[in-house]
């Protein structure tokens, strides 16, 4: 990877993603039109913010609203990497007033949730970095963005349980079965249902026990198996279930069945 990269998925297109790995990058004072939230993997960097000064430590995340500014200095003789996400403001509109207070704080946080919203940084930045999938990419960043506003660390997963919650999930689950081929986004399923992304995301997984992300996965897994016991060529049943590629293919469906497609068929 090159010292700085940047990584976007076209359908998206409210999400950009950066790495760096460049020691001697110092940032004057800026701003961003985006929310933007950062990790920093390695070393550490004193940090200006509205007019505030603050030391961020390796494993530290720190965000910075629309237009608020603040500049970055890595500290003297140490290797400085980290990871930023920068998000349209119009993509949390759906969040309530008290979570988008919570949000709109520049902070570090304490121990305990910086920990779990770390976890979701790295898997936001690791989907879109490998090509995941639109709706696996936006899920992780869901997560993270629903444990930044948590005001408990284990406050992440509360919903009453209702009819019309079951109603819901069983509508996206209906429409993940039909076009578990097709690049489907949390938009999608957001007007299927007319509920927004970020309950969805909540009920789908408190009723399904995984992100509808993964659930198309196993569909589409599921399907693969079938045709792979016809002895078509693996290549055209990857694309045909919606994978990138034939190696990305491949890891998925070793994850979920244990062997690869090439043995699976042999088998069969």
């Amino acid at each position: 990877m090159p010292s700085v990269a940047f990584h976007r998925e076209p359908m998206l297109p409210f999400l950009e993603a950066k790495q760096c790995k460049r020691s001697d990058l110092a940032y004057h004072k800026h701003f961003h039109a985006e929310y933007s939230i950062g990790l920093i993997d390695k070393g550490a960097t004193n940090a200006w913010c509205d007019g505030k000064l603050l030391q961020v430590e390796e494993g530290r995340l720190i965000s910075f609203p629309p237009s608020m500014l603040h500049a970055c200095q890595p500290q003297d003789d140490t290797a400085w990497e980290y990871k930023m996400l920068y998000i349209k403001p119009e993509w949390f509109q759906d969040l309530e007033q008290r979570e988008m207070d919570q949000l709109y704080i520049p902070y570090l946080l304490e121990e305990g949730k910086n920990k779990a919203c770390r976890l979701h940084l790295n898997r936001t930045m690791e989907a879109i970095a490998r090509k995941g999938t639109p709706l696996e990419i936006e899920t992780a960043l869901i997560d993270l963005v629903q444990a930044l506003v948590s005001q408990h660390s284990s406050d992440l997963e509360h919903e009453a349980s209702c009819k019309q919650d079951q109603k819901y999930v069983k509508g996206i689950r209906e429409y993940l079965h039909e076009h578990f081929a097709e690049q489907v986004t949390l938009e999608t399923l957001e007007n299927e249902t007319d509920i927004s992304r970020f309950h969805l995301v909540r009920l789908f997984k408190k009723w399904n026990h995984l992100p509808p992300h993964a659930y198309q996965i196993l569909l589409r897994i599921n399907h693969a198996k079938t045709e792979l016991a016809k002895q078509r060529p693996i290549a055209d049943i990857a694309a045909e279930v919606g994978f990138y590629d034939q190696s990305h293919f491949a890891k998925a469906f070793f994850k979920i069945v244990g062997t690869t497609p090439q043995k699976y068929a042999l088998m069969i």
